[in-house]
Parts: C-alpha cells; sequence; structure tokens
C-alpha cells in the first residue's frame, strides 16, 4: 500500500507511515528506530569530577541515573512526539540482550504519552527475528512476544560493574601514575574487568617468549630410492632426541644396513569435516586471521551488512540450524553469482546435506548469507566479508572431503621409519573453501610387505627448540571464549580498547605485541593481587549475570555482592601500590628528567618542561606542578608574552598550517580564572576584558555554523589571514598578504559583529583605488566579499575540548551583544548573503 516518508524533529531517524492490518484490526502503523542505546549510566554531578572524590567512593556511595546517550539526538524527546496518542508498540530492536535492554530504555520514554490501556488491553509487542528478509519479518510480526525484563536487567548489572569497578580503578592509577611519570605515553591508564583479563593473555605469552630457553635435539633423517631417479623422505618413528651421543648411536647403527624393508603397507579412507554452521566468534576469528581485519572493524562490517539485508543477525552463539530453517532457499538466492554457481547448482540437483549438529545457544541462528551481492555493490571488505560468510554457508551443506591415506612403515636396522601419502577421492566442501584442500603430496610408490629399497643417504640434523610467538587476535578471540572473558558482542570491543590505550601494538600477521606500559601493568597486578588479572573472577561474573538473563539469580544480590568483593580489592590495591610503583620505576622516567624546557612558570619564574608523550603536559619541577594541554597538536612559545593574571608566559596549540590555532596561559587552562569559564579554555574564550589575546579583544561575529562559537581573530596567522570558530571546526580565511588585520572596537549596524581593520602592503592591495586600509564588516561590507573564504579544520581532534555553555561576548565596546550574534531585526536576506559570501 501508501507509505509516507520524512525525517523526526532529531534529523536522524526516519519516520514512516501507512495503514495496515494490526491483530485483525486495521490500525495505523508508525515505524522509526534509534540509534544503539537510548540511555547510558553515569555517575550524577560531583561524583564525574576526578579532582573533588575519592575513587573508592565509586563503588556504592557515588550515586548513579540513566543520561541519554547522545544528548545532541534528542532521543527521548523524539520518541515521545512520535509516541503521543498511539496505543500499541511493537518493539524490533536487535534480539540480543543488549537489544531487549534498549526495548526497556524506549518503554520508559513513550508509555507515559502513549494511550492508557483499558482493563486488561495488552499494548506492548515484542518481535523476535533473525534477519531483515520478507520471510522473517511476517514470521515475526506473526508470532510477536514480550520483552524480556530479566535479560535487560542483566545488563543493566553489567553496565553498572564496569561503570563502578572501571572508573575507581582507572582514575586511581591515572593519577597517581601520571603525576609521577612523564614516559608512560598514554592519556589514560584504564582498567576493565573484562579488558585487562583481555591484556593479561598477551602479557601471559610475552612471559612464555622472554624466558623460553632454546634446546638443541637431533632427528634422524633417512632417504630410500625406490626407483633410479627417485627419492622418498622417511620420517623417524622416535621424532627426536635430545643426548647427541644416543643420536650418533642411532646413526651408526642404521647406517650399517644397505637397505630399507617395508614391514607394512596400510590404506584407510579418512574424512575432512565440513564446518560446522557460523558463529561470531568464528567469523571475527577467519576474519582476523584470514582477511587481516581487526575484530572491531570485521564486526561493524558484519553489522552494516546485517542493516542491509545481505546476511542474518551477526551476534550468535550458536551453530547450529533449527529444523525448521530454509536452508534451499538460502542456497538458491547464491545459484546466479559466477563465484559459486556451479557448486550451488549442483548441491541444489543432487540434493544438500543436513549441516553438522552443533551447539544451539538459543539465541539467533548461525550467521547465514540472506540475499545474493556482487562485489562492486559491497565494495572492498564488505566484499570480501561477504564472500567468506557465503562460502562457509555453502561449505556447511556440502559433502565431507573424503581422502585416501596410505602408510608405508619401513625398517633400517633396528629402527623404525614411516611416510604418508594422501590421495582425495572426493573434494567435498573443499571444492568452495578451497584454502581448507589436502594439500599435494608426492605420490608413494607401489610396494608390499617385505619389499627392499636401497637407502639413498641417512643424516643427522640439528635443530633447535624455538619459542612460541606472539598470540594472534584469532588465539586471543579463542582464549577468550574459552574463559568466558566479555561476549560475542563484546570481545572486539575488549580487544580494540588495549590496542588504544597503548597496552598492545598490532605487528604483521595481526600479532598483539604487549607494550612496556601493557606488561608493567600486568607484572603489577600480579604482583599485588592477581585476580585482578586472572580470567577466573570474571568468567564467574559472567556466569552470575547469565543467571540474571535466566531468571535464576536476583539482580541487587549479585551487584552488590560482586561490588563488595571489588571494592576490597580496591582498598588492598591502593595500599599496595608501591608494588607496581617499583616496577615503573624500572621502565619509566620521572616527571622532572622528562622533556625539554619550553615556557616559564607563573609562580617560580623557571622554565617548565614540556613532556610530548600522551597526554602532553608541562611540568614544574621546582613547584612539582604538572599544566594539562589540548592535545592532537603541536605546542610552542608565543612569542614570550605572558598572561596579565597570573604571569605564565603564553604557549600556541596548533593543529597545523591547515587547521587553526590559539594561544594559551597554562594555568587559566588549568583553572579558570573567571565564573563563566570551564577547565580546558584557551584565550579564544577566555572573557578578560582587556587582554589583548582574550575573546573579548579578538572575538568578530557568532559562527556561521554552530550555535555556540565564536569566530576569533588568529593574530598568528599572517600573512594568510584566518579566523576561526572558538567550539566547531570553522575556519574562516581572509585578506591574504595584508601586512596588519585588527579587530576594531566599533560594530556593524546590520550584524553587531565587530568591524576589522585592514592595512594591505601597497604593492599586493586588493582593494579598489590603490588604496591600502579599509575598515569595515567581513559579513556585510561589499568591499570585503571576494577577499572571505569559510572551511574547515583539515582534522577534527576528539581529544581537543569542544566545549558547551552559553554564548560569551567578547565584553568590550558601548552596546555589544553576546558573542557578536547577527541582529534579530537583519533583511530577511542576510543569510542567503552570507551564503553568497562563504561559497
Amino acid at each position: 500500500g501508501n507509505m509516507s516518508s520524512r525525517k523526526g524533529l532529531n534529523g536522524a531517524c526516519s519516520v514512516h507511515e501507512y495503514t495496515g492490518s494490526f491483530i485483525g484490526q486495521s490500525a495505523h502503523f508508525k515505524m522509526t528506530s534509534v540509534c544503539g542505546h537510548v540511555m547510558t549510566l553515569d555517575f550524577i554531578g560531583k561524583y564525574n569530577s576526578w579532582d573533588k572524590v575519592d575513587p573508592a567512593e565509586l563503588f556504592s556511595k557515588a550515586p548513579t541515573e540513566k543520561k541519554e546517550a547522545n544528548p545532541k539526538l534528542t532521543m527521548v524527546k523524539f520518541l515521545q512526539v512520535e509516541g503521543r496518542g498511539c496505543d500499541c508498540i511493537v518493539l524490533w530492536l536487535d534480539c540480543d540482550k543488549e537489544g531487549e535492554n534498549i526495548c526497556f530504555e524506549v518503554l520508559d520514554a513513550v508509555l507515559p504519552v502513549m494511550n492508557k490501556p483499558r482493563s486488561n488491553e495488552r499494548t506492548i509487542y515484542r518481535a523476535k527475528f533473525s534477519s531483515i528478509t520478507d520471510t522473517d519479518i511476517c514470521n515475526a510480526m506473526n508470532h510477536l512476544g514480550e520483552p524480556n525484563r530479566n535479560e535487560a536487567l542483566s545488563v543493566d548489572a553489567r553496565q553498572e560493574l564496569d561503570l563502578r569497578i572501571g572508573c575507581a580503578f582507572t582514575r586511581f592509577q591515572t593519577k597517581y601514575f601520571q603525576g609521577k611519570y612523564g614516559n608512560l605515553d598514554s592519556s589514560l591508564i584504564s582498567f576493565g574487568p573484562c579488558q585487562t583479563p583481555t591484556l593479561g593473555f598477551c602479557v601471559e605469552r610475552h612471559d612464555k617468549i622472554q624466558s623460553f630457553k632454546p634446546e638443541t635435539y637431533w632427528v634422524l633423517q633417512a632417504k630410500v630410492n625406490p626407483e633410479k631417479e627417485s627419492s622418498l623422505t622417511l620420517d623417524w618413528d622416535r621424532v627426536r632426541v635430545f643426548d647427541r651421543e644416543i643420536a650418533q648411536m642411532f646413526l651408526n647403527i642404521t647406517k650399517m644396513a644397505k637397505e630399507a624393508k617395508v614391514e607394512s603397507v596400510s590404506k584407510k579412507e579418512k574424512v575432512k569435516q565440513r564446518p560446522l554452521a557460523l558463529n561470531t566468534v568464528e567469523m571475527l576469528r577467519v576474519a582476523s586471521a584470514a582477511l587481516g581485519m581487526g575484530p572491531q572493524h570485521a564486526m561493524q562490517i558484519a553489522e552494516r551488512l546485517y542493516t542491509q539485508g545481505y546476511i542474518s543477525y551477526p551476534r550468535t552463539e550458536t551453530t547450529h540450524y533449527p529444523e525448521n530453517f530454509d536452508l534451499k532457499g538460502c542456497l538458491r538466492q547464491q545459484a546466479n553469482n559466477p563465484y559459486w554457481a556451479e557448486t550451488v547448482k549442483a548441491l541444489l540437483s543432487e540434493g544438500i546435506n543436513r549441516p553438522r549438529k552443533g551447539h544451539d545457544a538459543g539465541d539467533h541462528p548461525p550467521i547465514t548469507p540472506m540475499r545474493a551481492a556482487t562485489e562492486a555493490e559491497l565494495g572492498g571488505d564488505g566484499w570480501r566479508l561477504y564472500e567468506y560468510i557465503t562460502r562457509h554457508f555453502i561449505a556447511t551443506v556440502s559433502a565431507d572431503c573424503k581422502y585416501l591415506q596410505t602408510t608405508i612403515s619401513f625398517s633400517i636396522g633396528p629402527e623404525r621409519f614411516t611416510c604418508i601419502g594422501k590421495v582425495v577421492t572426493s573434494p567435498g566442501f573443499t571444492e568452495i573453501m578451497p584454502w581448507h584442500s589436502i594439500p599435494l603430496e608426492e605420490s608413494l610408490p607401489h610396494c608390499e610387505k617385505g619389499d627392499l629399497f636401497p637407502i639413498g643417504e641417512i643424516k643427522l640434523l640439528e635443530k633447535q627448540t624455538s619459542p612460541p610467538d606472539y598470540l594472534t587476535e584469532a588465539e586471543l578471540i579463542t582464549l577468550m571464549e574459552k574463559h568466558g572473558i566479555g561476549t560475542d558482542a563484546s570481545i572486539p570491543v575488549h580487544i580494540n580498547n588495549i590496542c588504544q590505550r597503548n597496552y598492545v601494538t598490532v605487528e604483521s600477521g595481526r600479532r598483539l605485541k604487549p607494550t612496556n606500559l601493557g606488561i608493567v601493568l600486568v607484572h603489577g597486578y600480579y604482583k599485588i593481587d592477581a585476580e585482578l588479572v586472572l580470567p577466573t573472577i570474571r568468567s564467574a561474573v559472567e556466569k552470575q549475570l547469565n543467571l540474571i538473563a535466566l531468571g535464576k539469580a536476583n539482580y541487587h544480590q549479585v551487584l552488590e555482592h560482586t561490588l563488595d568483593i571489588f571494592k576490597r580489592k580496591f582498598h588492598y590495591f591502593v595500599d599496595s601500590i608501591a608494588g607496581m610503583d617499583e616496577l615503573m620505576e624500572v621502565s619509566f622516567s620521572p616527571l622532572a628528567a622528562t622533556g625539554k624546557p619550553l615556557s616559564r612558570c607563573g609562580k617560580c619564574h623557571r622554565f617548565m618542561k614540556y613532556i610530548q608523550a600522551k597526554p602532553s603536559r608541562l611540568h614544574c619541577s621546582h613547584c612539582d606542578d604538572t599544566y594539562s594541554l589540548p592535545q592532537n597538536g603541536t605546542i610552542k612559545l608565543y612569542k614570550e608574552l605572558r598572561c596579565p593574571l597570573d604571569d605564565f608566559e603564553l604557549v600556541l596549540w596548533s593543529s597545523g598550517s591547515r587547521g587553526k590555532s590559539y594561544p594559551l596561559c597554562p594555568y587559566c587552562y588549568n583553572h579558570p580564572p573567571f565564573r563563566d569559564m570551564k577547565k580546558g579554555m584557551g584565550c579564544n574564550e577566555c572573557t578578560h576584558p582587556t587582554c589583548q589575546h582574550s575573546l573579548s579583544m579578538l572575538g568578530i561575529g557568532q559562527c556561521v555554523e554552530c550555535e555556540n562559537g565564536v569566530l576569533v581573530l588568529d593574530s598568528t596567522s599572517g600573512p594568510k589571514w584566518k579566523m576561526a570558530c572558538n567550539k566547531c571546526n570553522v575556519i574562516v580565511h581572509f585578506f591574504e598578504n595584508a601586512h596588519k588585520v585588527r579587530v576594531s572596537p566599533e560594530t556593524c549596524e546590520l550584524c553587531d559583529a565587530a568591524l576589522v581593520d585592514v592595512d594591505f602592503n601597497k604593492a599586493k592591495s586588493p582593494l579598489p583605488g590603490d588604496e591600502t586600509q579599509h575598515s569595515g564588516c567581513i559579513f556585510c561590507d561589499p568591499v570585503f566579499q571576494d577577499l572571505v573564504e569559510l572551511k574547515h579544520a583539515a582534522m577534527r581532534h576528539p581529544m581537543h575540548r569542544g566545549g558547551q555553555g552559553k554564548r560569551q561576548g567578547r565584553g568590550r565596546g558601548k552596546g555589544r551583544r553576546p558573542g557578536g550574534r547577527l541582529n534579530p531585526k537583519k533583511p530577511k536576506d542576510k543569510m542567503a548573503a552570507l551564503a553568497a559570501y562563504f561559497v
């Protein structure tokens, strides 16, 4: 039928409306979406301040509250506007525990504004589906259930545990170690109940490599010549010996023999089984090991393929297809793809094999292709992952691979040797997964028991045992699954976290090599409390969370019991931190010995050192004070100028020649001098009324894009002059090659922006009539129209604070309005004119 679509009030979610039938009655439908979790758990008010709260209070005293996960989306308001006056709600969220949790977040938002049900009338329905196909969606609509409160509670419990435990340990150890050492090169020294055991696996392998001592061993190798120009290499049945003299004795004995005698010939038909149906963990393993994709990246691609309808739900622990699953229907979808059309058509005509019986976790069917796709449609990594999922699915309904294995046993003197040959009799699933095929080997000679073959050579090979290699992502995923660390959904997140925090680096072959910081942290945990890093305690917690989901454990009791355990561990950790600090002292340099002298301290007037390692900061060794700086840019001294408030030398932060830059006072940046300023503001946001570097003196007008920003002159940018928004990444280039640009105390009558005085060199002046000086509004003055160009900063730096809050004016000049706000009485075509100027 007919459907109308429109954007919701948040601009992110579409709303589709149509008329249809619902439970046998005519109904008007509204369908929309959410962007992940509607709400997130966080501490209230002061408990988010690292400086005001003892981390120990986070275990029990600190109250938590649900906040909007993304306030800019105003998702709650959007849901309430669309849900107002509705009679029923059908929840089509992802069918896992996280999806169940989002169901109740949506219900909390919309139930208060929906029509009240009459008597026992049912108004809440839950759709259970595993793929976005017509069949699955219609089937889900015909079998609507109810949202599962217990599964949602298990997610609430996990969120609260991870928040309280992670924040307490992270805040304590970050403040403790960053206050002492300057070359840690990590902006956050984090702890996580799942993240830390994940790191522990990587460091455990590193320790084995470091402690490995190679041993020498000897192998006896024999070659026989069944025919004149052919030779056959035999494997020694003893495999190897670690004593040189004994190895030499075996060599001497076998060298006395002239021929090798065939003791037995056996032939066996063997089977290489087709794979089990694909679940999340196996998909992530293969993506890392064979496709070279990190788990986080692979999961993002799988989610995109799912939402586009190409594959079934990618988060599942199940490796067994339900009895009523339409395997043939899925297979028919792939009958025209040139890569596997022949294999698929042969299977459909000869009959498919029932997939092997795997594990049924009761969540979702295995990951399966749901519709045909081409490489041109999906492109790059999307196609590579889709191709693997499809080949894996076809393999699960293909025949097993069968081969004939021939084993010939020889005796040379008293010693036994063997050679094995394999011949494929039926390739089965290896046709569609050729990387699993039986490797071709040299054919074995036809022989019988008692046959004699001349010996070509017998020699002793000296070898050494080799250490294990660093863990691959695929091996780490296997260990995490085995020990119950994380879920199929969160495993990629934990691995990504230890990479992002500079605890491990990803080497060639996607091997995870721990950094110095990662190694010291894990060794420190082992020294203080091994259970903080061993997988056992988190595995036990995961089992308790699963019991909550099954309705077999009480949410509050599990939460209280687990937090009590970790609170005790935290206090012991704090009391014993000296043990970890001893390890830190060996590996890292103290703040006073790190960095290079840059700017003078306003208190002692000695040079402070600039520490470039993340997080970059300034440290005064005389006062023993550390000052944080904006991240992801360069810092240099700003003309040896000083802040009029505290006498600290100013420094200049820059994101590069194509980006923005601004001066800042290190002390003011960390200790805001005025009530309307927040920590982390530079001079371009400072409301000092007379300082020549402040917003009050250099602010020109309201940003043309963001709500709270002010365009501020970058007085260091000449001769390629520019002004930049002090909130967002808008940059306005103007007056190139001007000799001088100043912000005037006068304001524009039309838009209330500050006027600018521009002084050009006579030889390069673009002004009419050979003039070199002009004063006017960059928004409104027609003389300036062709000299102004709007751009965006080359990079957006997430670590650099963006700032919220009320719009602040330049604070100077009679009649000045806050933020250079455009006059509400401006001509209607004013915005069109602005657009013309900034094209």
